[in-house]
């Protein structure tokens, strides 16, 4: 500490000050490993486990070919919150799929980090096999259980709705999707959780697969004046329509 104009008083730090040597410290922290192509895999996961680790040092790891040969390092590297992401974003490409999953579910990855891998494994779905398929519709992110629903394979797209992360926006989009196969919307309509929900009854109507009598079902339990204006948008037969609206017509008299 500087003594004050020779009285022997001692000034306390200023602010700035204390920054400035929290700021070194750190770099410090960051610097005090030496990043060359001799640094082996097990070294490498050890100080990626390091939180401290300043942007420069992950972009140097990220450029020695011999370490980006090892698949644990290039997780470890993505799952780093403080990897710049022109290095983080490419290298997402370059993984397995359920390492690809991983990132999607770790907390501790940045939210941008995550939604790519996602898209990654959104887009790898068709090209996956049945098992690698069912793991994910069983363990997957919300989004990957949503794309999922929609799934040829039966096993797959019923695990896809038991998935405790899948939303209950999801599920309506799902149902809204041309392509929703009749299997699907027929385990939603039967589903003991999924079709008591009342934004999901409502996609159901508008459905043209749902089953006449889940329709009746769920039309019963809305407001004639909602219903009416369900149905006018609804690609339910003309026959079920004619048939709510009926319903609608007794209810009202």
């Amino acid at each position: 500490m500087a003594s004050n104009d020779g009285s022997g008083a001692k000034e306390a730090p200023s602010v700035s000050d204390n920054s400035v040597a929290a700021s070194r410290t750190a770099a410090s922290a960051s610097f005090d490993v030496r990043v060359d192509g001799s640094l082996s895999e097990d070294a490498a996961l050890s100080l990626l486990k390091r939180a401290d680790l300043a942007p420069e040092i992950l972009e140097q790891l990220s450029k020695i070919g011999e370490l980006m040969k090892y698949r644990k390092v290039k997780l470890a590297l993505v799952e780093h919150p403080r990897t710049p992401r022109h290095v983080s974003l490419p290298l997402i490409r370059q993984l397995y799929t359920f390492d690809l999953m991983q990132v999607a579910l770790t907390p501790a990855v940045p939210t941008d980090v995550k939604r790519a891998a996602d898209e990654a494994l959104v887009n790898r779905v068709e090209t996956l096999a049945s098992g690698e398929r069912l793991t994910l519709a069983h363990r997957g992110s919300g989004r990957i259980a949503e794309a999922l629903l929609g799934d040829a394979e039966t096993r797959v797209m019923q695990a896809a709705l038991q998935n405790s992360r899948l939303t209950e926006a999801s599920m309506v989009r799902a149902l809204t999707r041309p392509s929703a196969t009749g299997a699907f919307v027929d385990a939603v309509a039967h589903h003991p959780q999924w079709s008591l929900r009342r934004e999901v009854r409502v996609a159901l109507l508008r459905n043209e697969k749902t089953p006449m009598a889940r329709a009746v079902e769920f039309a019963h339990g809305l407001p004639p004046g909602l219903l009416r204006e369900i149905l006018r948008t609804s690609h339910l037969s003309p026959k079920v329509k004619e048939y709510l609206l009926a319903e609608i017509g007794k209810r009202s008299g």
